[in-house]
């Protein structure tokens, strides 16, 4: 059975962050709010973590992860990044925006495209996951919380509960999120190509 935090989605608590990410480091799995949905998460380098979340919502590997940054710092530990790409970054960040990246060898292999070695690559604008992040000075593993089943994300942190209390470690409740997915944008070719149009000003990328 998990357990279940309720978080101030504006002024977190101290104390339910560092019990969160203390979950997150002995291996745990947990759903947590982000500017847009609800997400899975884990640490990158916990395995069975990661082969749950998979479980969870029926991944295969081709799926490509993302690595929920802290800052563009952050980010371009873990993805290969040019001059341009680093000024649009700075540009669209921190916000809804998950961006596909070629990875560096400090992501593990399992977690990028298998063949184009690619991985998603997130810098969030929500104040649950700047204090998360803050608190495990590294990365968090994640994927949205969307079911097989379903054609939307996961928005509401009691219907988490309610469904997948036995398949995880923590729920955070952070409020009632809207359910519009983040834009997806490749930046692996010298022109942005959106590949999917959701939250944020496409604008960024198109002009």
């Amino acid at each position: 059975m998990s357990q279940f935090f309720q978080i101030h989605p504006d002024n977190p608590q101290p104390r339910l962050v560092r019990q969160a990410v203390e979950i997150m480091r002995n291996g745990g799995v947990i759903a947590y709010p982000t500017d847009s949905a609800y997400a899975l998460g884990c640490l990158m380098g916990e395995k069975k973590a990661v082969d749950r979340i998979r479980s969870i919502r029926h991944l295969d590997d081709k799926h490509n992860f993302t690595l929920v940054c802290r800052d563009l710092s952050e980010l371009a530990v873990y993805a290969q990044v040019n001059n341009s790409q680093y000024r649009l970054l700075k540009t669209a960040t921190p916000g809804p925006y998950t961006f596909i990246l070629k990875g560096t060898r400090e992501v593990p292999r399992r977690l990028m495209h298998p063949k184009r070695r690619t991985i998603g690559i997130r810098v969030p604008e929500c104040a649950i996951v700047d204090a998360l992040l803050a608190e495990i000075d590294a990365p968090i593993m994640s994927t949205t919380l969307q079911l097989p089943a379903d054609d939307q994300p996961m928005t509401d942190a009691y219907d988490i509960r309610q469904m997948l209390e036995s398949q995880l470690d923590l729920v955070i409740d952070g409020g009632y999120r809207d359910g519009d997915p983040t834009t997806v944008v490749s930046l692996l070719n010298d022109t942005p190509e959106i590949l999917r149009e959701g939250k944020g000003n496409i604008r960024l990328f198109t002009t």
